[in-house]
C-alpha cells in the first residue's frame, strides 16, 4: 500500500482515537491507547499488503480506475468509522461480535439504522469528504510511480500476515486498568473480523481448568450445601430430585422480561425522573430483589440464564449454539406439571434463534408471525409496541384459563430498545427522543396490562415476574464491572406473596429455582442455580462475550483468554481495586460452576 494510503489510514484511526478519548474517561491512559492504536492499526495493514500488492500487479494503472477505487476506498473508511462511533455510543465498545450479528441479522438492523438515524446526513458525511480525498489523492499518484509486481515481496508480505494471525493476540495488548482505554486502543475492523472468527470461544483452549471429577464433587458439596432436602440422582453430575417441604401451589406465572432495564432507572434504586411510577408502586407490594445482577449484555444471554439456570459462558449463547434440544427448562419442569407454556415476543423469534431453542425446549411460541394485522396499533422494526404485546397476553391467558390449565407465559418485550418509539400521547415523553421515553412508556404498558389483569379471573391465583433481560450500559472502568449488570426483580402475587425487601447477593440463574420453591414444587433439577430465598452462600455470575466473572460480596474473579484470571476486592461504595494475590480455593469455587456448565450438553439434556 502507498504511503499516502497508509497515512490516510492512520491518520483516521488516530484522530478517532483522540475523539474517543475526549468522549470518555480514560484518564491517564489516553497516551498509551494512542500508542497501543498505532500498534494495532499497524497490525491491521500487516493483513492488508498482500491484498495491496495483488492490486498494484492486476489492476491497470489507469487513471478513471485509480480514481474509483480511491473513492471506493475512501467511503469504506470514513463509512467504517461513523459506524463505529454509533456503535459506541450505544454499546461503549469498538466492534464486537454484537456488529457481526448486525451483519448477519439484516432486516432487523437495517430497519434499526433506518428508524434511528437519518441516513441523508451520515451518506452526505460518508461521500462529500471521501470526494475530497479522492482528489487529492489523485493529485498525489501523479507524481509517484506505481511500484511492479514482484513475487518475492508478495510471499513475504504474505508469510508475515499470517504469521501475525497464528501468533499475535491484540488483547495482549491491553496492559491498562482502564476498559474505556483498551477499548480505545483497539482498531474496529480487527476486532470484527476477530468476532466473525471467535464466534465460539473453547473453555479448555482459551480458559483456566482444573481436574473436571474434582470440580464436580466439589459443586454437588455446594449444592447440597443450599439444598439439604435434594437427593443426587447419580454420582456424576448435578441432577438431583429437590423435596419441597411446602403444598404445592398450582399458580399461574406470568413473567415479563423488560429489554435493558437497568435498575437505576427506577425510583426506588436512586433515580429522580420519574420514569417507572407504576413499577416503584410495585416495590412495597412484592417480594423486591435489590441486589440480583445480570448474567450478560444481551437478551439472549439472560433467557438462557432465567431458563436454564446456568452460568454464561464465553462465546455465543446456548440459545444460538448447535445442539440445544431437549434441554431442562423452567418451561420443561411446568410443562411436565401440566402447565401451558408459552414465549410469547413481539418480534420475529427466528431473530437470535430464539424461537428454535423456545420450540424445542417445553414451550409453545407466540411471536409476530401470530399475531394479526388488527391487533397490532404501532410496530417499529423490532416488534409490535408493549401494549399490543401485553394484549396478546391477556388473550393467551384468557385462552389457557377457559381450559382449566394453569399457564405460564415468558414474555419479551421490545420498546425499550433503539429507536425508542412508540404510540404518541401516552407518555409525556415524545416518542424516537431517547432511552427515557423507552422505559417511561414499556413502565406505562406494564401498568395498563396489570390493571386489565386485575378484572381477569385467573389474576388472584397468578405469580407475576418482572425482571430485565440484561441492563442498558454494562460498560465500566474496569473489565466487568459489578455496578453496571444490576437490575431490578419483583415477584408479586397479592393472595399469595407475602412482601418484602430481599438483599441478598444473587443472579438470573437464581430466579427458577426461588419461582418453584415459592410454588412449593418439587421436581428433578438440573440447574446451577438456587433458592435466594434460602440462599447459605451469596454469589453472581456476569460476562461480557469472553470474560466471564464470578463475585462475592467482597470478591470478584475475571476470567478471560488465554488463561487469565483477574482478581478485584471491593474497596467502597461499589468501587473495585485490581489485587495480584489470587488464592487457590477461590478460583476453584469459581471453576465448579464455568468449567461444569461448559459440559452443558452433556450434564443438562434430558
Amino acid at each position: 500500500m502507498k504511503f499516502h494510503k497508509v497515512s490516510l489510514f492512520l491518520g483516521i484511526n488516530f484522530v478517532f482515537r483522540i475523539i474517543l478519548s475526549i468522549l470518555n474517561d480514560v484518564g491517564q491512559f489516553w497516551l498509551s491507547a494512542i500508542l497501543l492504536g498505532f500498534i494495532n492499526d499497524s497490525i491491521v495493514l500487516l493483513y492488508i499488503a498482500p491484498i495491496s500488492l495483488i492490486y498494484s500487479g492486476i489492476i491497470p494503472n489507469h487513471k478513471v480506475v485509480s480514481t474509483i477505487l480511491n473513492f471506493i476506498f475512501s467511503s469504506f473508511l470514513i463509512f467504517s468509522t461513523i459506524s463505529e462511533y454509533f456503535f459506541w455510543q450505544e454499546f461503549s465498545s469498538r466492534f464486537n461480535f454484537i456488529a457481526v450479528d448486525y451483519l448477519i441479522y439484516t432486516h432487523e438492523v437495517i430497519g434499526n439504522i433506518k428508524e434511528s438515524y437519518n441516513m441523508v446526513y451520515i451518506l452526505l458525511g460518508t461521500f462529500i469528504p471521501a470526494l475530497f480525498i479522492t482528489i487529492l489523492l489523485a493529485k498525489l499518484e501523479k507524481s509517484i510511480d506505481r511500484n511492479p509486481f514482484r513475487w518475492k515481496n508478495f510471499i513475504l508480505s504474505l508469510l508475515l500476515g499470517v504469521l501475525v494471525f497464528f501468533k499475535f493476540d491484540t488483547s495482549l495488548l491491553e496492559i491498562s486498568s482502564n476498559r474505556y482505554a483498551n477499548e480505545v486502543s483497539k482498531n474496529g475492523l480487527y476486532e470484527l473480523f476477530s468476532a466473525f472468527r471467535n464466534n465460539e470461544l473453547s473453555f479448555e483452549k482459551f480458559y483456566p481448568t482444573a481436574n473436571q471429577g474434582e470440580l464436580t464433587e466439589s459443586l454437588r458439596k455446594t449444592i447440597k450445601n443450599e439444598e439439604p432436602h435434594s437427593v443426587f440422582i447419580n454420582k456424576t453430575n448435578i441432577s438431583r430430585y429437590i423435596k419441597s417441604n411446602i403444598n404445592e401451589k398450582r399458580l399461574n406465572i406470568i413473567f415479563i422480561t423488560v429489554e435493558s432495564l437497568s435498575a437505576s432507572f427506577l425510583e426506588y434504586f436512586g433515580n429522580l425522573d420519574k420514569l417507572t411510577p407504576n413499577m416503584d408502586g410495585l416495590v412495597n407490594n412484592s417480594l423486591c430483589f435489590t441486589n440480583l445482577l445480570a448474567t450478560g449484555t444481551r437478551t439472549v444471554y439472560g433467557l438462557a440464564a432465567i431458563n436454564l439456570s446456568i452460568p454464561p459462558l464465553p462465546g455465543n449463547s446456548i440459545i444460538r449454539r448447535p445442539g440445544n434440544e431437549n434441554l431442562s427448562t423452567l418451561g420443561s419442569i411446568l410443562n411436565s406439571k401440566g402447565y401451558s407454556c408459552k414465549f410469547i415476543y413481539g418480534g420475529f423469534g427466528y431473530f437470535d434463534n430464539m424461537n428454535y431453542f423456545f420450540e424445542n425446549n417445553g414451550y409453545e411460541v407466540i411471536d409476530r408471525n401470530n399475531i394479526n394485522k388488527d391487533e397490532i396499533a404501532f410496530a417499529n422494526i423490532w416488534g409490535i409496541c408493549d401494549e399490543d404485546l401485553f394484549n396478546i397476553v391477556l388473550k393467551e391467558a384468557d385462552k389457557s384459563y377457559q381450559s382449566e390449565k394453569p399457564f405460564f407465559s415468558m414474555i419479551m418485550t421490545t420498546s425499550n430498545h433503539r429507536p425508542y418509539t412508540y404510540p404518541d400521547g401516552k407518555i409525556d415523553i415524545p416518542s424516537k427522543t431517547g432511552r427515557s421515553g423507552g422505559v417511561k412508556y414499556t413502565d406505562y404498558a406494564i401498568g395498563e396490562f396489570l390493571k386489565k389483569a386485575k378484572t381477569k379471573g385467573w389474576y388472584n391465583d397468578t405469580l407475576f415476574v418482572i425482571t430485565a433481560d440484561h441492563t442498558a450500559d454494562s460498560a465500566g472502568k474496569i473489565t466487568l464491572d459489578p455496578t453496571k449488570y444490576h437490575i431490578p426483580l419483583l415477584i408479586f402475587s397479592p393472595k399469595h406473596v407475602k412482601p418484602g425487601i430481599v438483599p441478598t447477593l444473587a443472579s438470573q440463574i437464581d430466579i427458577a429455582p426461588t419461582i418453584l420453591s415459592i410454588l412449593g414444587m418439587s421436581y428433578d433439577s438440573k440447574f446451577f442455580g438456587h433458592n435466594v430465598l434460602e440462599a447459605k452462600n451469596e454469589r453472581a455470575f456476569i460476562s461480557n462475550y469472553q470474560q466471564i466473572g464470578f463475585i462475592t460480596n467482597s470478591e470478584l474473579l475475571v476470567l478471560r483468554p488465554v488463561k487469565r484470571i483477574e482478581k478485584y476486592r471491593l474497596v467502597s461504595d461499589g468501587r473495585f481495586k485490581r489485587e495480584d494475590d489470587l488464592r487457590p480455593e477461590a478460583i476453584q469455587i469459581a471453576l465448579q460452576y464455568f468449567q461444569s456448565a461448559n459440559n452443558w450438553k452433556e450434564w443438562n439434556q434430558k
